[in-house]
């Protein structure tokens, strides 16, 4: 891929997504973990542990190609992304639980993404990673800089600048969703050679992995007893990664657009995803609702039924 691209683009994309996120994020966001432990421990197990444990069997199931393989671990490692907040509005989940998730999630991904992603080049050693080299000491601070740091500067710019931060909350999130775009349209047209035998490869395991995530993210918390709203906030946070994370770190810091591609497949298939997946649970919700009040109404004194 084009030198100026993978030095300065990809790392600035993702470093202005990265701010907004902190734009939108005060030290109170950390702090609101403390109201909800159960639900943020179920979420994190999802998180971390159920959805690498996911993708590693779709990966086997579809004997996918080493490269691709990692590029789906790598994706599963990826912490959720701001539009996961939007989708968490628009679904009537609970948008505190999701900012609250975001941070955590923005933190823990500095340590979780090179430790599953090392254990993904280490296992499947793709001959396009040039020997299996993965993130070493150096790398694993570049991946730090990127996530982490425009996190950072996004909070103290709120915390010191309140006004310039809520005018600019719109602007950036327009601007991130472009990016987002434009990272996508990049990944794939550097590959764009072998760009239908990739999607053939990976698009059903994309669509598989990322359909499981939101129903991992909603039903495992309703099974331990966590409200209708909270578990919506969790289905959003957890099925819908930020794939620019993963396609910066596999481009820009694993120098392999290969690796970007499950990423980009997943960023063009997620909204629609999630979208639809949305509109089925609150569609069931509002049923079954409608259900209980009939029968509730049915019950008053002075009602018979048919």
């Amino acid at each position: 891929m084009d030198s100026a691209l993978v030095s300065v683009a990809l790392p600035l994309a993702l470093a202005v997504i990265m701010f907004g996120l902190g734009l939108s994020l005060t030290t109170a966001d950390f702090a609101g973990i403390a109201r909800h432990p159960k639900t943020v421990a179920i979420a994190l197990v999802c998180q971390l542990f159920l959805l690498p444990i996911a993708a590693f069997g779709l990966v086997h199931l579809f004997d996918l190609p080493a490269v691709l393989a990692v590029g789906v671990m790598l994706l599963a490692a990826s912490p959720g992304g701001t539009t996961a907040n939007l989708f968490s509005h628009l679904f009537h989940g609970d948008v505190a639980l999701n900012v609250s998730l975001t941070a955590l999630n923005s933190v823990i991904a500095v340590i979780s993404i090179p430790l599953v992603t090392n254990f993904a080049l280490g296992y499947f050693d793709p001959p396009e990673t040039a020997g299996g080299v993965g993130l070493q000491f150096g790398k694993v601070v570049q991946v730090f800089a990127i996530v982490l740091i425009p996190v950072v500067i996004g909070m103290l710019v709120r915390r010191w600048r309140t006004g310039f931060a809520d005018r600019m909350d719109r602007p950036v999130r327009i601007g991130s969703g472009l990016i987002l775009a434009l990272v996508v349209i990049a990944a794939l047209v550097a590959e764009r050679a072998d760009l239908v035998s990739y999607i053939v490869d990976v698009g059903a395991v994309i669509v598989l992995f990322c359909l499981i995530s939101l129903t991992v993210g909603y039903f495992v918390p309703r099974w331990f007893g966590v409200v209708e709203r909270q578990a919506i906030a969790c289905s959003m946070e957890i099925g819908i990664h930020n794939s620019t994370v993963a396609i910066t770190i596999a481009i820009s810091v694993l120098d392999s657009t290969e690796l970007a591609i499950p990423a980009a497949v997943y960023g063009l298939l997620m909204n629609p995803l999630a979208a639809a997946f949305g509109w089925l649970v609150t569609r069931g919700n509002r049923g079954g609702q409608s259900a209980v009040r009939e029968a509730a109404r049915s019950a008053e004194p002075g009602r018979t039924g048919n």
